[in-house]
């Protein structure tokens, strides 16, 4: 699919009020190992010491799920404003939890290149907010000012250059506090390892019916 734009942004969009709440009520909660693909319903701690260097090589952050209305109410109408405004007019209707995630400095915590979007829709049929649909956008806040942390940087790879190669576009966009980055979830990207201090994110998926 040929993109016009790969991503758009709100910067500063969210009020430091919101950013702080959502921060406190994170780190209030039992934080659990981040996990990848598959993985995704498998418990951490049965986990032996070569499946967590394999996963710490791709991934190595903490998350807190969260599902609360409020959140939702302050996040999603920057989604339909990005969906129009970048031109993408994904269909999509429904939010997935919400993930806090913690990227500490001094473990050096990070998530190598990837995409959001599932190979093949959710086969959840007690769910029917999710069942038969597919990750169409993602939503990345920044909860904390780029000041806060060094390292960290969002990059994307828009794995479409003329001449093959893959070039990493730093998001810049993304750095002060309250910073909003949508973007369709086919889009490949990472985070760095942050290197001092503490990064704090919330990432949103949005679902729809698959393309036609």
């Amino acid at each position: 699919m040929n993109l016009k734009n790969y991503y758009w942004y709100f910067q500063s969009a969210l009020p430091h009020r919101i950013c702080d709440e959502i921060i406190k009520y994170g780190s209030s909660q039992q934080e659990k190992i981040a996990l990848t693909g598959q993985q995704g319903n498998v418990d951490p701690n049965s986990l032996d010491d070569k499946d967590l260097k394999k996963l710490h090589k791709k991934r190595k952050s903490n998350v807190v799920w969260m599902n609360d209305r409020w959140i939702y109410k302050e996040i999603q109408p920057y989604v339909n404003m990005a969906n129009a405004n970048a031109g993408w007019n994904f269909d999509w209707d429904w939010s997935e939890s919400c993930q806090f995630t913690k990227y500490s400095g001094t473990k050096k915590q990070h998530y190598d290149w990837h995409c959001d979007s599932q190979e093949s829709a959710y086969d959840r049929p007690n769910d029917p907010n999710i069942n038969g649909k597919i990750r169409k956008l993602s939503v990345t806040v920044s909860l904390v000012d780029g000041s806060e942390y060094e390292g960290g940087e969002l990059e994307f790879d828009f794995r479409n250059n003329d001449d093959g190669s893959n070039i990493a576009h730093v998001c810049e966009k993304i750095r002060p506090k309250g910073s909003i980055v949508v973007f369709p979830s086919f889009v490949w990207h990472r985070v760095k390892p942050v290197t001092s201090g503490t990064r704090y994110s919330l990432v949103i998926w949005n679902l729809g019916r698959p393309y036609r």
